[in-house]
């Protein structure tokens, strides 16, 4: 038994925040300085009463109308940090807007930029101990309602977004080895501490740093350098397992996908692991950084433009801390 991508599909948001809006409400920084530095230009921002869960709802009908049979799932995956409510799971909830059937297992998983690589695990894994057939693995995730309108840094990179993905027992994607690895002595590096178990209340606790950037309890905080040097650590040791567990040398890899952070940390990392430009697919521009959603979103694309073949390794990083490599062999 193997385990298979069948097909993807995405959703954007409506609203769109361009560089140049976010220039005029920080007049030291123009829309040209931003573009160059993270490599987005605009990204997509979820209205004030769009969940993650309606959003995974779209990307999922999306999936659906490219003839995928809703009546076959026997399974939901939902990766999201932004759940509709602390119970029940936001996938159960999709199970029966979605009209699937009820003897179809579903459920959330808490994780971030590596949280597609997870989900793929997953499914393969129901997939192999015969638990199901065909499972749907949805990412959505809305950062933007998590960030403090004043935090320029954060606003530039994140994008609100959703994917769709069949898993299934056949496919044009066979899911090959799987990489994963956690490091939670870095989980303050990034947070939003506020609204759980831990801190039911806001903290009202926000601050300027040293740089002038915002940190609160209540708020997305990210510590862009120790997250980059993390980044730097894990990603390479993790490449090359992925690549030795799979018997592919670096040079057989025809695409490379990792999560798109933003262009200067991955193309940091292109150049760190001496990978070439041309097998190196950047989809980041016009969407920013989506979470868990950046590398199926940056699929669909790649297989658009006909790029997606052979041998394809993604590669997420990022919250938790977490890492996440999956290799892919194409039809």
């Amino acid at each position: 038994m193997k385990a298979f991508i069948k097909d993807i599909a995405y959703y954007l948001p409506e609203q769109v925040l361009t560089n140049e809006q976010i220039a005029a409400e920080f007049p030291e920084w123009s829309a040209e300085k931003v573009a160059n530095k993270v490599g987005i230009t605009e990204r997509h921002i979820s209205a004030p009463n769009e969940t993650a869960t309606d959003m995974a709802f779209q990307a999922a009908e999306r999936l659906f109308a490219q003839g995928i049979n809703r009546k076959t799932i026997d399974f939901v995956l939902l990766c999201t940090q932004s759940g509709d409510y602390f119970l029940p799971s936001s996938a159960c909830l999709l199970q029966d807007r979605l009209g699937l059937s009820t003897h179809c297992g579903a459920l959330d998983f808490n994780l971030g930029c590596s949280g597609y690589e997870y989900g793929l695990a997953i499914a393969k894994g129901l997939i192999l101990s015969g638990t199901a057939k065909n499972i749907l693995l949805l990412t959505a995730e809305t950062y933007t309602k998590y960030i403090h309108p004043k935090d320029k840094g954060n606003r530039t990179i994140f994008g609100d977004g959703a994917s769709a993905s069949l898993i299934s027992t056949e496919g044009f994607a066979e899911i090959g080895e799987v990489v994963v690895g956690t490091d939670g002595s870095g989980a303050d590096n990034l947070i939003v501490r506020s609204l759980g178990a831990r801190h039911k209340g806001l903290l009202n606790d926000l601050r300027m740093d040293e740089d002038e950037g915002i940190v609160s309890g209540d708020y997305l905080y990210m510590h862009g350098g120790n997250v980059f040097n993390f980044t730097a650590d894990v990603v390479p040791p993790m490449v090359n397992e992925l690549l030795q567990k799979s018997g592919v040398a670096q040079d057989d890899v025809d695409l490379w996908i990792f999560h798109q952070a933003n262009k200067y940390m991955i193309n940091y990392l292109r150049k760190l692991l001496d990978i070439d430009k041309e097998k190196f697919y950047l989809y980041m521009e016009h969407v920013g950084n989506t979470v868990s959603s950046t590398i199926p979103i940056a699929m669909v694309e790649a297989r658009r433009e006909g790029k997606l073949h052979g041998n394809v390794l993604l590669a997420g990083f990022g919250v938790g801390l977490s890492w996440g490599g999956v290799m892919l062999k194409i039809k």
